[in-house]
């Protein structure tokens, strides 16, 4: 991913309750679409690890 303008998944279609996601400044943001001003910013490893830690359900 190489834009700088949010995009959400395609299964959102028109919805306005998704997570947006974008890259910034060799940051990746990730917000809700429907609180838009609360951005979450991390590292692509970081993230990597969390969608890791979540499909193996260390979270759940």
């Amino acid at each position: 991913m190489t834009s700088s303008s949010w995009q959400k998944s395609s299964f959102s279609e028109a919805a306005n309750n998704c997570v947006e996601v974008r890259t910034r400044e060799g940051l990746i943001e990730l917000r809700e679409s429907d609180d838009a001003d609360v951005i979450v910013r991390t590292t692509r490893l970081n993230l990597a690890a969390f969608l890791q830690g979540a499909k193996a359900g260390e979270f759940d």
